[in-house]
C-alpha cells in the first residue's frame, strides 16, 4: 500500500490530537451542543436520538466519556460513535437524551468537561 504526503500528514494530525487530549489527565473542557438526527453515524450505526452517545473529532469509536455540565454539576456517560462537532468552538456534540440528562436541550449548549473513561 501507497500512502502519499497528505494522507500520512492527516494521519498524524489525528494521532497527535489523541495522544494530547488522554495526556492532559484524560480530561478536556469546553462546548458541548446535542443532536436528534436518526442517520447513519460515522462508525456505520444508525443514530438513536435518545441512546447516550455522542460525536467527537478525534476519540477512537466506542471510547467511553464522562460528560459533566459545569453549570449545575449534572453528568452522563456517552460512547463515541460518530464524528464531529464541525462547529467552531464546540469539543463534543451528545445525543439529545444525553443533552437532556444534563439538562441544556433549551439553551443549545453547554459548558462542560470531558473524562476518558478506562474500557
Amino acid at each position: 500500500m501507497i500512502f502519499s504526503a497528505k494522507s500520512l500528514a492527516a494521519a498524524t494530525v489525528v494521532a497527535v490530537s489523541i495522544f494530547t487530549f488522554q495526556g492532559q489527565a484524560n480530561a478536556q473542557t469546553g462546548r458541548a451542543s446535542w443532536y436528534a438526527l436518526t442517520s447513519i453515524t460515522a462508525s456505520g450505526e444508525r443514530c438513536d436520538p435518545s441512546a447516550m452517545t455522542a460525536a467527537h473529532r478525534t476519540l477512537p469509536f466506542g471510547t467511553k466519556v464522562k460528560v459533566e455540565n459545569l453549570k449545575n454539576g449534572r453528568s452522563v456517560v456517552v460512547r463515541i460513535n460518530d464524528r464531529g462537532p464541525f462547529v467552531g468552538g464546540r469539543i463534543i456534540d451528545l445525543t439529545k437524551g444525553a443533552a437532556h440528562k444534563l439538562d441544556f436541550v433549551s439553551s443549545g449548549t453547554a459548558q462542560v468537561r470531558l473524562t476518558v473513561l478506562d474500557s
